[in-house]
């Protein structure tokens, strides 16, 4: 397989993650898998934070050690795959990495109706298995918040809306693009979605 890096972009809660699954399903034992928010997490529980400045500048760790690792994969040649919503913050870092070892770029950008997506958003912030990091300021390894509704850094709708504005969710593209209604994750049809990915993989390819 040619050296890839697909980037599963768009808004939050669009099953980045379980298209992730479903691409190294068909093509097993072939990509490395990494994403910031993993990153994210093992940080936060490395170092935690003690208030919305600190976890800013984790943020700047947490974002060092993902591009390391990306370089990491991309010396051994491994094809990757990554899951983000991701903005022009991360584009020049990101192409600069796939310019320098010769990587071709997808985007699988999921998108849909803000609205419904805030819903399945909110409801996984919700869920005691999501990291609690993600919805504090302040977070120290072993943190527990039992109503995670009075979470001070739960994203609201209005906050979400204007994420997708104004960091353009819906519009990063690095490479080539695939774009997705997520709206309803139900509708996607998986299989030929996997089918133009593999046609990706193909182009060019061995």
């Amino acid at each position: 397989m040619k050296k890839s890096l697909i980037l599963l972009a768009g808004y939050p809660a669009t099953g980045k993650t379980y298209l992730a699954n479903k691409i190294i399903e068909r093509h097993p034992g072939c990509f490395a898998y990494i994403t910031p928010d993993d990153m994210k997490e093992q940080v936060w529980d490395e170092v935690g934070f003690n208030d919305a400045d600190d976890k800013a500048a984790v943020e700047l760790l947490i974002w060092k050690r993902f591009y390391s690792g990306l370089a990491i994969y991309m010396e051994d040649e491994r094809p990757i795959i990554s899951d983000y919503p991701f903005s022009d913050k991360q584009k020049a870092s990101l192409i600069e990495l796939s310019e320098r070892y010769g990587y071709s770029v997808l985007t699988v950008r999921l998108v849909g109706d803000p609205e419904i997506i805030y819903k399945r958003s909110l409801s996984r912030d919700l869920d005691p298995s999501r990291h609690l990091g993600h919805l504090v300021t302040r977070y120290h390894r072993g943190d527990v918040l039992e109503d995670r509704s009075k979470a001070d850094g739960l994203v609201t709708m209005d906050i979400l809306i204007d994420r997708c504005k104004h960091k353009g969710y819906d519009k990063f593209q690095l490479g080539e693009l695939i774009e997705v209604d997520a709206t309803d994750v139900k509708k996607i049809d998986y299989p030929a979605l996997l089918d133009k990915i593999d046609a990706f993989l193909a182009k060019d390819g061995e």
